[in-house]
């Protein structure tokens, strides 16, 4: 019997080898996985992500896979990969400085075959929902490190209620949780199916809670009132924006009025904005305006094909001042904090048209209803208003977090629509 059972196992395991319908079964589970960790851990993140890159091989349709490329929403990412390593060729920069700088693209090779993975697995929705639970989960750890600072597992952490990561990857996906959230709030009072609405709407308001009185980025804060106006654009009557904007006014008077930690963080914009100005202390905004300032100035000098892959720590070294009284003005950085100014610097007008390229196609794809057309136009317009204060397409978090939401959202919807004319087709 237990030979039998042995045989039996080994016959069913060679079975699902032999299986496409396994392998991409697998692929699903390595995708949920990927988004499960990746408010959790970079590391796990990119092994999964690595497993399930390995597990899409074995049944490859090399031919179907490689026409799908020539799609803009394809090739647009693919393209600006190129051109960082093109670039190379005309910049300065120790060939180190160089490679370094191209790893920050490769992530988005990843998006292609997410949208041909996802155009045939019915199984993108598992890979949102493992997103939102984890980071539900992570935002109950987060108000139990601000009551107990001790549970937090980074090394000498000054950040209130971070238990892994950074306040500005935590705000991030807690933000886009929590605005993902309002369309299948609205279509579920819609179907007046109560319970599950309030259940949602209890979670988007656990995210905000979260922000309110624990910890928030400045980009959030910015970017939050525009996401949800886009949500009220597409979505809502205007007697149910007006009641919206009300209930949230409200909202927003309480949580400034109960909460020291929001008030402080608002109270940042202005604060470093003048130690800046009046003593060149190089705070947040302060550095951020210097770094755009002279990534203006670097763009003026090569506005075509741009210094080169690599070349912006060295050009901010040739600039920097002594450190002295203007301190600001000394600081050097490889990283301008603003998407189009990063890639203006190394590659001109060039890396400009592609990026926005990028973003273009990406916003063009999820036009419609739907829930999948939802996350992705969310994750595709955070990112664009997020980098206007950071290089968010380039940092490893909110870049995943970018490839992941579109990959899997355009897989999704480009399969929805694939299915309309079959499903026309058969009823006629």
């Amino acid at each position: 019997m237990t030979a039998l059972t042995r045989e039996t196992t080994g016959a069913m395991m060679l079975r699902r080898l032999r299986s496409p319908a396994a392998w991409a079964e697998t692929v699903d589970l390595f995708a949920v996985l990927t988004a499960a960790s990746l408010p959790w851990s970079t590391s796990l993140a990119a092994i999964f992500n690595a497993l399930m890159l390995v597990c899409m091989v074995p049944f490859l349709d090399v031919r179907d896979f490689v026409q799908s490329l020539k799609r803009p929403i394809c090739a647009a990412p693919i393209a600006l990969v190129l051109l960082a390593l093109v670039g190379m060729l005309w910049s300065d920069a120790a060939w180190g400085a160089r490679l370094y700088a191209v790893n920050p693209t490769v992530k988005l090779l990843v998006l292609p075959v997410l949208l041909y993975h996802f155009e045939r697995s019915p199984r993108g929705q598992w890979v949102f929902v493992a997103f939102l639970v984890s980071c539900a989960l992570l935002s109950v750890m987060s108000w139990l490190v601000a009551f107990n600072p001790a549970l937090s597992i980074k090394p000498g952490n000054v950040e209130r209620g971070i238990f892994v990561k950074n306040y500005i990857d935590q705000s991030q996906e807690f933000t886009l949780c929590a605005v993902a959230l309002a369309y299948p709030v609205v279509m579920l009072l819609r179907e007046k199916r109560y319970w599950l609405a309030t259940l949602l709407t209890a979670l988007a308001l656990s995210f905000f809670v979260n922000m309110a009185f624990v910890v928030v980025s400045r980009t959030a804060l910015v970017t939050v009132p525009i996401m949800l106006a886009v949500f009220a654009f597409l979505h809502l009557q205007w007697r149910s924006i007006l009641v919206i904007c009300g209930a949230l006014v409200v909202f927003g008077l309480l949580a400034w009025q109960s909460s020291p930690q929001l008030r402080r963080t608002a109270d940042t914009f202005s604060s470093d904005y003048r130690l800046y100005k009046e003593q060149g202390i190089p705070t947040s905004m302060g550095l951020r305006i210097e770094f755009w300032r002279k990534s203006l100035g670097f763009f003026a000098e090569a506005p075509i094909m741009g210094h080169g892959t690599g070349s912006t720590r060295g050009l901010f070294e040739q600039v920097a001042t002594p450190s002295g009284h203007y301190q600001a003005s000394a600081e050097v950085i490889g990283n301008p904090h603003n998407q189009t100014l990063n890639v203006a610097v190394q590659w001109g007008v060039i890396g400009i048209v592609v990026l926005y390229a990028i973003w273009l196609v990406h916003l063009l794809l999820f036009r419609g209803d739907g829930l999948a057309n939802w996350i992705g136009l969310l994750v595709v317009v955070q990112n664009i208003f997020t980098s206007l204060f950071n290089s968010h397409l380039f940092d490893f978090h909110e870049g995943w977090m970018y490839v992941i939401g579109v990959g899997v959202a355009g897989g999704m919807v480009i399969r929805a629509r694939q299915a309309r004319p079959k499903v026309g087709e058969a009823g006629s």
